[in-house]
């Protein structure tokens, strides 16, 4: 799995853990301190994140790190 095909799953998973949570991309930009901008680059994949924001992301959405690092087809 080479760089880019990590960043397009990882932002699959934080969408999907976002849209189950019923947040709105401004929601949790909000949340992390953000822009909205920055969470929809996430979730396309044009975004890498930093672990701190990793962590901040995955205790904003209420889900252990490790539902946003699963990568299984």
């Amino acid at each position: 799995m080479n760089y880019e095909d990590v960043l397009k799953r990882f932002g699959k998973n934080v969408k999907f853990e976002r849209i189950k949570k019923d947040y709105s991309q401004e929601d949790l930009a909000e949340i992390l301190n953000v822009t909205r901008v920055y969470v929809s680059k996430i979730e396309c994949g044009n975004q890498n994140m930093s672990l701190k924001k990793i962590t901040e992301l995955a205790n904003a959405l209420d889900i252990n790190i490790e539902n946003l690092l699963k990568f299984n087809d």
